[in-house]
């Protein structure tokens, strides 16, 4: 089993792959998965991407807004993994890791969040 990677945005990388490549599955099924795919695509990919532009901030002030939002769009990629599990598109098991891994994201971007609200704050 592979080790995860400890920064947050080599983790957001590789879930932003797992993500491309299950929309890849999902985009040869007609229909609903493939729409689907579209929103989960968007998403998740989108975490990553934030913390990324969160690197080049130009203030405190900006790198939270980036982090903030990075959680926003882990929080929305969970919805549509649970969504994809609970209609039975994909099977809950063979979505368990990535949605595992989206529940990290989401904590430790809201506890990142938390604590740079209370630096800022005193």
């Amino acid at each position: 089993m592979m080790e995860k990677p400890t920064n947050i945005q080599e983790r957001a990388f590789d879930f932003a792959v797992r993500v491309v490549k299950l929309c890849i599955h999902l985009d040869g099924q007609p229909g609903v998965p493939r729409t689907l795919s579209n929103q989960l695509l968007r998403s998740g990919t989108a975490i990553g991407a934030n913390l990324e532009e969160g690197i080049g901030a130009q203030s405190e002030a900006d790198y939270l807004t980036k982090v903030s939002i990075a959680c926003k769009e882990a929080r929305e990629t969970l919805f549509w993994l649970k969504l994809l599990a609970a209609t039975e598109i994909v099977p809950q098991d063979r979505l368990a890791g990535i949605t595992d891994e989206c529940n990290q994201l989401v904590a430790i971007l809201t506890a990142t969040a938390k604590h740079l609200k209370e630096r800022r704050h005193g």
